[in-house]
């Protein structure tokens, strides 16, 4: 069977491309038969179809992309499992469970049903973890577990139901905005161009032209028009069909149906005469209303370059340092041959191509595109430096740790992009908000033209025009997105790097502060202020023995010991998160890095509290008791009976006192929790004037506490930096990592401080006050507006063009009203 005959050829029902003649390529589709137009187009309607996601067919607004040749489609992606090829856009989220996040860009995305297309069909692969997809960016973010599926079998599923992925790198991302800029500019300068031409043509038409000349001026606008409805104000007609399709009202609505009507209306008072034209105020009004959108559109650009781009800040190349016959030579090479372990000379002036550990030299480095402090910071051997910072004084010799997506600037701008993604409350709120006031807009306009089709059916089409124009919803719409995006840029270049969309809202309900102590409160740089021996060994060797112990651990409490020299080796080190470490040590292991040796005895030690430590000893043992209780104790002993006491000092960081007087003069309630011994709690707790505090806290009671707060009616701020903190930080209502803290402690919190500056913290609670008023100021005036300029434009004072201008000057005055909270000077308290 081939398709039936007919003069008109038969469109694909995939892709809509004409069927050629006898093709046989049908696929039975909602119990009716279909023709493709290819075997490309059948193979990838039959996935569609046997995967039960017909539906896809019901909701789509626009035919799907032809996909390429059946080979094509089967194409194998086995290079995207390369470590190399993933290094540019696949983050590792979880080395245990091979849980991976992968960045990709998607070609053949037009409407909503792909993204739900997409979404159920990935999601029948028990790999995937989730799944989000922007379909205005075409952006893809991709969490899956390799040990269950390479991702290569993943885009080969992609690419059977038509659509390609690539990965989405920071060149790709910025070609879309530039191709996003050069397309609205274009839209932009068709509109301004027509409305010029249209209002020279109208002063002519206007001012007595008649007869011949006044058809011919009116075809003159008729033509100067056409471009700006069809090219110029294409995009309101394809938001407003999608809406309607998917049954959710959108501002681009009422616009598509003023500029439709006004432009058939003029068009047939055109083409067989009589009655007005407005092709004029056509180009006028959309003009006014892509110079809005052109003027946000730029605002949300420049919102997302304030984060800072690894293309632009990122050099291409590296200086790598090789050694060859016992002479060190440089050798440019490409940023993305650099692995850890290379070593790479950074001199004076240029940008740190990687995160890394100074090996030799000193200079200091510049760090504001991270911490947002423009103070120069001192680095020495052993420092760490971050990529994207700049080295200001001083040629420095640096060990790659991290490069690529693999680095903190890399992991800031997916936090940053992950709350841009988000949708806040509030703009959920204001969404809903919009379309209610859409519906009943059509519904008032519907009544206007109703009453002056009885009154004056001349005028009734352009009072209803001037209707749907001067109440369209554009500031109602723009008046929340527009604040928060300015105030999380704001914040950013503080320090405080927003990655939940709710952070802004929540921060203005919080009414209690919950910190932790050490690496929070403290600096987390302690040292080694005492050591008491109480067993057979001495000093040297307790120290040593606890540094053999810490080696493998990156706690605050482990760097004390990083220092020491002589440091045996440590087997079987299990660490308990709260409690200590425990580990054996071959008793003459004296030798650094060395192992134990065969036949030497190895002794089983633990370093921590004293009830985890006492755990070790014989039941007949006495429980150890607290040298004192104003210093920071951890107790070292083994099978036999604690060996020694080793007391370690931290200091408090600067600004901690300021901070905490500041929550406490706002009203709101400071609170310090933390797992240490009573005595060091207390000892910090008094100088800051915290006067509700709690020591000895394990994660779980430190979780309870929370609870306890909430169920009092509590809304709680967090500040944690450990990963015993990551209970804690996942259950409060806003949650703050410090930019020290674990990576797990970092992808649970709302928020990452980005510098030591903990008054940034009251900054951001000032600001979040501020946001909240001028949202309600934006909100106040664009509802004011409407409900003035309705009544006007239904009585016909309004004409189509005054529309067109009140409605832009509305839109401009919410941004440029938002646009004030990109300056932090005008904080104040809340």
């Amino acid at each position: 069977m081939s398709i039936p005959a007919s003069d008109t050829p038969l469109p694909c029902y995939h892709c809509g491309l004409p069927v050629p003649a006898g093709a046989h390529f049908p696929v039975t589709i909602a119990a009716k038969e279909e023709w493709m137009c290819c075997p490309g187009c059948q193979a990838v309607a039959m996935a569609i179809v046997d995967g039960g996601l017909e539906n896809f067919y019901r909701f789509r607004t626009e035919h799907s992309a032809r996909p390429g040749t059946q080979k094509e489609v089967q194409t194998r992606w086995d290079i995207y499992d390369l470590p190399d090829v993933q290094a540019d856009f696949v983050l590792d989220l979880d080395a245990g469970r091979q849980l991976r996040q992968a960045n990709l860009l998607l070609e053949g995305i037009s409407c909503a049903a792909c993204s739900w297309l997409i979404e159920t069909h990935l999601k029948k692969h028990p790999a995937i973890q989730s799944i989000t997809i922007n379909i205005t960016t075409h952006r893809c973010t991709l969490i899956w577990d390799a040990q269950q599926q390479p991702l290569s079998e993943l885009l080969a599923a992609l690419a059977e139901i038509g659509y390609k992925a690539r990965p989405a790198t920071d060149e790709q991302q910025q070609d879309l905005v530039r191709k996003e800029n050069r397309m609205a500019l274009f839209r932009l300068g068709v509109a301004g161009f027509a409305m010029m031409q249209a209002m020279m043509v109208a002063v002519g038409m206007y001012t007595g032209a008649t007869d011949a000349w006044l058809s011919f001026l009116r075809w003159q606008s008729f033509l100067v028009a056409t471009p700006v409805v069809f090219f110029s104000c294409w995009p309101f007609f394809k938001s407003a069909w999608r809406s309607i399709k998917s049954r959710h009202l959108v501002m681009d609505v009422p616009v598509a149906l003023a500029i439709g009507l006004a432009y058939i209306a003029s068009g047939w008072a055109t083409i067989f005469g009589g009655g007005e034209v407005y092709f004029e105020s056509i180009s006028m009004f959309a003009f006014f209303l892509l110079l809005g959108r052109y003027v946000e559109m730029r605002a949300r650009h420049r919102n997302r370059m304030a984060f800072g781009n690894l293309a632009q800040l990122m050099p291409l190349s590296a200086c790598c340092l090789t050694e060859q016959d016992g002479r060190t030579t440089e050798q440019q090479v490409p940023l993305k041959t650099l692995r850890p372990g290379d070593r790479v000379l950074v001199k004076a002036g240029e940008t740190f191509p990687c995160d890394g550990l100074v090996v030799s030299g000193e200079s200091s480095a510049v760090e504001a595109i991270l911490t947002g402090e423009s103070r120069p910071v001192t680095k020495r051997h052993g420092d760490a430096v971050i990529a994207g910072t700049l080295n200001t004084d001083s040629p420095l010799v640096v060990s790659v740790t991290a490069t690529g997506a693999a680095t903190q600037l890399s992991a800031i701008e997916r936090l940053a992009a992950q709350a841009a993604e988000e949708k806040p409350a509030q703009v959920t709120v204001a969404d809903r908000i919009a379309r209610f006031f859409i519906a009943r807009l059509l519904v008032v306009c519907a009544l206007v033209f109703a009453f002056w089709w009885w009154y004056d059916p001349a005028r009734a089409l352009w009072v209803t025009l001037s209707v749907l124009v001067v109440t369209c919803p554009c500031a109602l719409a723009l008046a929340m997105p527009a604040a928060l995006s300015a105030v999380t840029v704001n914040l950013r270049q503080q320090g405080f790097l927003v990655a939940r969309g709710h952070v802004v809202e929540t921060l203005t309900q919080v009414n209690r502060v919950i910190f932790d102590k050490t690496g929070t409160l403290t600096k987390g740089q302690f040292g080694i202020a005492e050591v008491r021996t109480c067993g057979s060994l001495d000093q040297t060797r307790c120290l040593a023995i606890a540094a053999a112990l810490e080696a493998s651990a990156n706690h605050p409490l482990a760097m004390a010991f990083r220092h020491l020299k002589d440091v045996p080796t440590a087997t079987r080190v299990r660490q308990v998160t709260g409690a200590g470490v425990e580990g054996d040590v071959a008793e003459d292991d004296m030798g650094e890095g060395s192992t134990p040796g065969t036949g030497v005895p190895e002794v089983r030690y633990r370093l921590g509290s004293v009830d985890f430590v006492a755990a070790l000893f014989p039941p007949d043992t006495a429980r150890p008791i607290l040298p004192d209780t104003r210093q920071q104790w951890l107790l070292l002993g083994d099978h036999q009976g604690p060996l020694a006491w080793i007391a370690l000092e931290d200091e408090a960081r600067p600004g901690a006192a300021a901070v905490v007087a500041a929550f406490q003069r706002d009203g709101i309630a400071v609170e310090l929790l933390s797992g240490d011994q009573s005595g060091a709690v207390a000892a910090l707790a008094e100088p800051l004037g915290i006067r509700e505090f709690i020591a000895g806290a394990r994660p779980e009671d430190k979780l309870s506490h929370l609870h306890q707060r909430q169920a009092q009616g509590d809304k709680v701020l967090m500040l944690g930096d450990g990963i015993n903190d990551v209970p804690i930080l996942s259950g409060a209502d806003i949650s703050i990592a410090m930019a020290s803290a674990s990576d797990l402690a970092q992808t649970r919190a709302d928020a990452v401080l980005l510098n030591d500056n903990l008054e940034v913290l009251h900054k951001a609670v000032v600001l979040a006050h501020r946001t909240k008023r001028i949202i309600q100021q934006n909100l106040r005036f664009s509802l004011a507006y409407n409900v003035l300029a309705l009544p006007l434009a239904a009585a016909g004072w309004v004409a189509p063009w005054q529309a067109a201008i009140g409605m832009t000057a509305s839109s401009l005055v919410v941004i440029f009203n938002s646009l004030r909270l990109s300056d932090s000077s005008g904080a104040d308290h809340p």
